[in-house]
């Protein structure tokens, strides 16, 4: 739990500080965080990280950007297609899902 903790902690810590400190949007810095999941997938090191963080390492951005490697690569050239998305399927309908009880519960409106 502590490196969890610690883990996560750190990477959303990282993120405000991109926010407040750089002129990205938090859109670029959440598809970075993705990305980066990707490529450190790609290159092995993202696997003894998750092993070692946990949750931490698997519930932000960067374990998204893993999965999506993942389905890839065990379903070879036709899961440059469909591999990722049936890798995260239960991630991207659980998002889909509480957002969509959110917008019901609390009834958003334009800021303008």
């Amino acid at each position: 739990y502590f490196y969890a903790f610690i883990t996560g902690g750190t990477i959303c810590a990282l993120s405000q500080i991109l926010i407040d400190k750089t002129q990205l949007t938090p859109a670029r810095i959440l598809t970075s965080y993705v990305v980066l999941g990707v490529v450190l997938t790609a290159i092995g090191i993202y696997e003894p990280f998750k092993q070692w963080a946990g949750a931490g390492a698997t519930v932000p951005l960067l374990g998204f950007g893993c999965t999506l490697a993942e389905g890839v690569r065990q379903q070879g050239l036709l899961g440059a297609f469909t591999g990722g998305v049936r890798a995260a399927a239960g991630g991207i309908s659980a998002a889909v899902f509480f957002g969509l009880c959110t917008a019901i519960l609390f009834q958003p409106a334009d800021k303008s």
